[in-house]
């Protein structure tokens, strides 16, 4: 078997490890066939919610119930499981999910539906630690996550057409779910060509390391983000509805949104290098303020499929940079395998808690609150910089 085994000192692309790039792309692929799912969810969960198989409330306990899974499997596989044997474990995981896809598929129940979402959440947060635990061990962290946000939404595109357009129209819900599990296991060929060891980080015991006060604030600036982008995400078709916009319209918007985290992410991929993340983030906060205060204010459709475009945008533009302020949180870049639990938490936590907010039929609280959750990413940046400033000071007076 191929191992990724320790680099020479010289190595300037990674700090442990030297995969090559067909190594890299199938573990990037891996992690993406985890993520397929964001990306699906509206087309996917909206066909079990007009078949009739949940109510509003139960599609929501479905959705939400998949993405903390996802979550707790991405955290749970990448701090507690060693990086080893990483080809058996992908094959193990995309088995599992195919398993839960099909189980999802002839569910006949809400609480079986969520069962399934729930086992398939956890094998897919698995999947996604497959890629983010070798995009923590290179020098261009940032970079390779550009190219693992670029992937993972170009599959989601192709996918959304395919299913929207001729799968589920002729199979319905169960089709669509029965195709994502042929996904799983026609991904098992390229399982094996993961590097089958990742080369360990040198670092002390993880759980003390992240355990701090600049990686908590790093982490808890990427969950409020998506916070924000979740909430406004789940309740865009009635918000469209309270302002007169029909949901064929909100579903077209909701397509030209994926199309364009597509570009967002390429974007980023290009200039990650010459924007400061710091720069990069307070900016996109203030943009997701901004666009967040237009969803408030009763906008005309031009200003609604404005505003929609650049949250689909800023979405994925923001991720390199989100790494690259947990590498710069925790040198051991533990925290950075665990920024995918935060922005997956960030998305489950967000509806729930805008729908608190929701007065009858007046959903004009949602974008406010994700307004106040953008805020507080910003808020949460300027925190860490002044942690991050106080401990350099205090590391110079000792060394002094």
């Amino acid at each position: 078997m191929t191992s990724v085994r320790n680099a020479d000192a010289g190595n300037v692309d990674w700090l442990v490890g030297n995969p090559t790039a067909a190594q890299l792309a199938s573990a990037l692929w891996i992690g993406s066939v985890g993520l397929l799912i964001l990306g699906l969810q509206p087309v996917l969960l909206g066909a079990l919610y007009t078949e009739g198989h949940v109510s509003g409330d139960e599609l929501a306990l479905v959705a939400t119930a998949e993405m903390i899974a996802i979550g707790v499997g991405s955290a749970v596989v990448a701090m507690m499981l060693s990086a080893h044997n990483m080809r058996w474990k992908s094959a193990i995981l995309l088995v599992l999910l195919a398993l839960a896809n099909w189980a999802t598929a002839y569910a006949v129940s809400p609480n079986s539906l969520i069962a399934a979402r729930a086992v398939a959440g956890l094998a897919e947060g698995g999947l996604v630690a497959v890629a983010t635990e070798l995009i923590a061990r290179s020098r261009r962290a940032e970079r390779i996550g550009g190219y693992f946000v670029t992937i993972q939404t170009l599959a989601q595109c192709g996918l959304a057409l395919l299913l929207a357009l001729y799968v589920i129209p002729a199979a319905g819900s169960a089709g669509g779910f029965i195709v994502l599990a042929v996904v799983c296991i026609v991904s098992m060929a390229v399982a094996f060509i993961v590097p089958d060891s990742y080369a360990e980080l040198p670092k002390e015991e993880q759980f003390s390391n992240v355990l701090t006060v600049p990686s908590l604030t790093a982490l808890l600036c990427v969950f409020c983000y998506f916070m924000f982008f979740g909430s406004v995400w789940a309740f865009l078709e009635p918000l469209g509805a309270q302002y007169g916009i029909d949901g064929r319209t909100v579903g077209l918007i909701v397509s030209a949104s994926l199309a364009v985290q597509v570009l967002g992410a390429m974007t980023a991929t290009v200039f990650e290098a010459r924007i400061d993340y710091r720069i990069a983030i307070v900016a996109i906060g203030l943009v997701a303020v901004a666009c967040s205060a237009v969803l408030a204010g009763s906008p005309d459709l031009a200003m609604f499929w404005a505003a929609a475009l650049v949250i689909g945008f800023i979405l994925l533009f923001i991720v390199p940079y989100q790494i690259r302020l947990a590498i710069t949180a925790d040198e051991t870049r533990t925290a950075v395998l665990l920024v995918p639990a935060a922005q997956l938490f960030g998305l489950a936590i967000g509806p729930i808690a805008a729908s608190l907010l929701i007065d009858g039929k007046d959903f004009r609280p949602v974008p406010e609150f994700a307004a106040a959750s953008a805020a507080a990413s910003v808020v949460m940046l300027g925190l860490f910089i002044l942690v991050a400033r106080r401990r350099r000071a205090i590391a110079e007076d000792t060394m002094a």
